[in-house]
């Protein structure tokens, strides 16, 4: 076990603010601790004499030997709790559980509040759940610091919450359906301690076998990547992130940001730490029951076996509707389920075993089917029958997995007939649901998380780049002051690798001849100005400007620019190389700052297609090679990129060297906001970068 080893074994609990004042905090807390915990439980109250049987000390540092009491848990005032946890840790208190309220939740002066908190917790390194926390619980210790009215059976499951409310509901869920805990934390506003530090923990703690998580947000999201993705390579980790919102896109000011906002930032983040998001508190549980009790499949091909018809049908429609299939049976195993089974039996999947089957008949074809090399996995469905005993199947069932090895999911579908054999089942680790599938929707995260188990994660590539160079760029818009860069940016791409097209940026009609003149074809101009940001809207885009046109068509465009916008800053006309879009496919790729994530890489169908078709996928940056080549695997146009329709397919590796290249640019410079590429034409022979626009934070530069 890591550093929190002693917040959830301890043995000796302080409880600051215990009382035995009926209806309050601190009374439910001690009662709770005295009820259940195998240690000493000590009360400070300076305004009592005693607490439900306990001497009440003045204040923690009066207790004999205050460095050995491994918790203490704060339910005093919020005016003089943070001057209880400067005590707490002045004694040398190493965990901390403030379940105090009336912190960064209630205001300004709660801010203020949590801020002092924050600042005694670091002076003294506290481990510190909290503040606003309903508290924490282990089961191996009998550990009830919380003040809610139930204590968690034990299990292999560890669950963090935001919610204190959510805490308490889930445990009177579970208590229902036997489902065990190892410990338990309210992670309330997360001041010190947060959701990476206790995924961190329980990934080292042998007893818990599955992570779980009812999130809000997170605190840090490159942090929390690195982290579950070391976790889960050997522990699942299961969440519910709630909180959905569109607000980071309606607020963003490019294609990119209006494309990604919070809530696709948290499915890429989560997606790339390895975690399974679920949707429901029911889906949280049905996958922890079935990671934590059964092993992974070799395969995803499963074996459904079951003595009614209609299930039978509804299960194949789950398996349909999951990545799993119906695994096709060996020419022996359909010889032999012919031989074993009634004429009127089905021998192919799904094994109907018809109504009268006893759970004799259940027990070899389903010992028939896991003997199949082509079957990883099985769903037993059963409907009670006056020939059926649910607990002698659900000891067939529970034989043939532990002997075969493989994952089984049972679907045992009635109501006070089912208890003795979901008993049976439950304590070897298989699942029992009424409807198949959610049976078969659990399976298929074993297969999910087989998969995760599987990645190799790359360290993301560092090119040759020169970034004194880009950085000159960037602080030149802090020398005219403005937070937006357009195509005379496009040197920046350039101080990274990125391909653009011949030109330069220009203030004067004979400087665009000599650029054209040096191009020596047609070539495309734009107006170049901050304030305009359509503009082709505005006929500010010339396209294919013959060399004895640039000069008069500088001086259209600068005008139409002051028509449509008299004070706007013009900075000159760009004169570009034309770029040949019907040899190419017109892309994307972008990236917006989240507050949670940092840079999100966003990569799609360019050009015009951009709001109309949005196809386009995101990652959090730094990405490497692989996650770069998934990117483009992601959106519904990859077969564009492939060479459809008789169309060469485009240099892939040149456009997966380009996001890594970008990557590494807004990963280096935490200025850049926002930034389109668009389009990044991508052809048989490479990528080039046409259109540039940015938004920086100067404050960063």
């Amino acid at each position: 076990m890591g550093r929190l080893s002693t917040l959830f074994a301890p043995e000796r609990v302080a409880v600051i603010g215990a009382t035995d004042s009926e209806g309050s905090v601190g009374r439910a807390i001690t009662s709770n601790l005295l009820e259940s915990f195998d240690g000493e439980v000590i009360a400070v109250n300076p305004y009592k004499e005693s607490a439900l049987g306990l001497h009440c000390y003045d204040e923690v540092t009066s207790v004999e030997s205050p460095e050995t009491v491994d918790v203490a848990v704060v339910v005093v005032p919020p005016d003089v709790a943070v001057d209880a946890i400067e005590t707490a840790g002045g004694a040398g208190i190493e965990n901390v559980v403030v379940i105090t309220a009336g912190f960064g939740e209630t205001g300004s002066e709660g801010a203020a509040r949590e801020r002092e908190l924050r600042a005694v917790a670091e002076k003294y390194d506290l481990n510190l759940v909290g503040p606003n926390s309903l508290g924490v619980m282990s089961t191996p210790v009998g550990l009830n610091a919380t003040f809610g009215n139930e204590m968690a059976t034990e299990g292999d499951i560890s669950f963090m919450s935001q919610s204190g409310a959510f805490v308490t509901a889930v445990l009177d869920w579970a208590a229902e359906r036997d489902v065990g805990f190892k410990d338990i934390v309210s992670l309330g506003n997360k001041a010190i301690l947060d959701e990476g530090d206790f995924i961190a923990e329980w990934g080292e703690d042998p007893e818990t076998d599955v992570i779980l998580g009812y999130l809000e947000d997170i605190s840090d999201g490159t942090e929390f990547i690195e982290t579950a993705r070391e976790v889960t390579q050997d522990t699942p980790i299961v969440l519910v992130k709630s909180g959905r919102t569109d607000a980071g896109a309606t607020a963003a000011a490019s294609h990119t940001g209006a494309m990604a906002g919070s809530e696709r930032a948290y499915e890429a983040g989560l997606e790339q730490a390895g975690t399974v998001r679920v949707e429901s508190v029911q889906q949280l549980f049905d996958y922890a029951q079935i990671l934590s009790g059964q092993p992974l499949p070799e395969g995803d091909e499963i074996a459904i076996v079951t003595n009614a018809g209609g299930p039978g049908v509804m299960t194949t429609d789950a398996v349909g509707d999951s990545e799993l299939s119906l695994a096709e049976f060996e020419d022996a195993t359909l010889d032999r389920l012919g031989e074993v089974l009634p004429d009127e039996a089905n021998i192919y999947n799904p094994v109907d075993i018809i109504g009268d089957a006893p759970a004799e008949r259940f027990e070899i074809a389903l010992e028939t089917v896991l003997a199949d090399d082509n079957v990883s996995m099985a769903v037993v469905v059963a409907c009670p029958t006056a020939v059926l005993s649910f607990e002698e199947l659900a000891s067939v069932v529970v034989e043939q997995q532990q002997e075969s090895g493989v994952p089984i999911a049972t679907t045992l579908m009635g109501g006070k007939s089912v208890g003795a054999g979901q008993d049976v089942l439950s304590e070897a680790g298989i699942p029992n649901y009424f409807d198949p599938a959610r049976a078969v929707d659990s399976l298929d995260v074993l297969r999910e998380y087989r998969g995760i188990q599987a990645r190799e994660f790359e360290e993301p590539a560092a090119f040759d780049v020169d970034r004194e160079r880009a950085r000159e760029i960037l602080e030149s818009a802090t020398r005219r002051n403005t937070n937006r860069l357009g195509v005379e940016a496009m040197d920046l791409l350039d101080a990274y690798g990125i391909p653009t097209p011949q030109g330069d940026v220009v203030t004067t009609p004979s400087e665009a001849q000599a650029i054209a003149d040096e191009i020596g074809d047609d070539v495309v101009m734009k107006i170049v100005s901050p304030d305009i940001l359509h503009k082709s809207d505005i006929g500010g885009v010339e396209v294919g400007v013959s060399p004895e046109n640039v000069r008069d068509t500088f001086e259209d465009l600068v005008v139409r620019a002051r028509n449509y916008q008299r004070d706007a800053t013009v900075l000159g006309v760009q004169v570009q190389e034309m770029v040949d879009l019907d040899s190419g496919t017109e892309t994307i790729l972008g990236m917006n700052r989240d507050p949670q994530f940092g840079p999100l890489l966003l990569f799609g169908l360019g050009g015009i297609f951009v709001e109309v078709l949005e196809d386009n996928t995101v990652r959090v940056a730094p990405v490497s090679e692989p996650e770069a080549r998934e990117m483009l695997d992601d959106i519904e146009s990859a077969p564009l990129l492939r060479g459809a329709r008789g169309r060469e397919p485009v240099d892939e590796d040149a456009l997966v060297e380009t996001v890594q290249r970008l990557s590494q640019l807004v990963t280096d410079f935490p200025a850049i906001v926002e930034l389109d590429i668009n389009p990044l034409v991508a052809t048989p022979d490479g990528v080039q970068a046409v259109d540039l626009r940015l938004t920086i934070d100067q404050d960063e530069l």
